[in-house]
């Protein structure tokens, strides 16, 4: 893929690092990223998804913006308040980005229908904020052999991680959280609260992740890191790394299940 004079320009800043370039730069160009909502995570990842360039984006949200989400959903204001939040979204790429392809569905995604719905997909990102989703869609990459990004956060605290549970000796998302969690209940923000800066460290993680991920075939940034769970903390601050082992018993990514 060729990049037209004023795409070239508009990128130049990470074209000149050695690590991306022209090539790095084509290779996001025309990958195809699914990002899993558009919330406190997918806020913040999708302004930097788009502004590294990403070629096509779909967004999965089937919630409206509510006044609380505004201290750190970041791509929504005042007046969108009750509207979608995956229309907004879109609405927001094609203002920043005419010349990426963006597609919105605002389906809440399941077991039933993930696979259709991160189809054709280069990378996930998930952001949802429920178990049963996150461990849907974690089937669905599995079953499709897609990478998936995880990336959660609440509190001060936050964690992203990347599973490629297709390959022979990866984790999957599954691998990690087991199966007991196969419901929709889970902490909330609105119980618990939520730094809305700590959305914005966990959310621009993933999408540097995300980054390095699609420039791997490339080069790029180096390994993609599977199976390695960053923990940010917000309060000391600090992170670490947990790596991650396949379960040989995991119903979803093991051939002895």
């Amino acid at each position: 893929m060729t990049l037209p004079p004023e795409r070239l320009e508009r990128f130049a800043r990470h074209i000149v690092l050695p690590e991306i370039g022209g090539a790095g730069q084509a290779a996001l160009a025309s990958a195809k990223v699914v990002l899993i909502g558009v919330g406190g995570i997918g806020s913040p990842a999708l302004q930097y998804l788009a502004g590294a360039g990403i070629g096509s984006l779909v967004l999965i949200d089937d919630d409206t913006v509510d006044v609380t989400n505004l201290q750190r959903q970041t791509i929504f204001r005042e007046h969108e308040v009750t509207r979608g939040k995956a229309d907004l979204a879109a609405a927001w790429v094609r203002e920043f980005d005419a010349h990426l392809d963006v597609r919105w569905i605002s389906d809440r995604i399941t077991s039933d229908n993930a696979g259709q719905l991160i189809e054709g997909a280069d990378l996930v990102l998930d952001g949802c904020d429920n178990f049963a989703t996150r461990l849907a869609v974690s089937d669905a990459c599995v079953a499709a052999g897609i990478p998936l990004l995880s990336a959660a956060v609440g509190r001060f605290q936050g964690q992203v991680g990347a599973f490629a549970g297709h390959l022979p000796d990866q984790a999957c998302y599954r691998c990690y959280v087991g199966d007991a969690f196969d419901a929709d209940d889970c902490d909330t923000c609105a119980e618990d609260g939520m730094l809305g800066a700590m959305a914005g460290w966990t959310a621009t993680f993933a999408a540097l992740q995300a980054i390095r991920v699609l420039l791997a075939p490339v080069g790029g940034l180096g390994d993609p890191q599977w199976g390695k769970l960053h923990l940010l903390d917000g309060l000391a601050p600090s992170m670490r790394t947990l790596n991650l082992a396949k379960d040989p018993a995991c119903r979803a990514c093991s051939s002895g299940a």
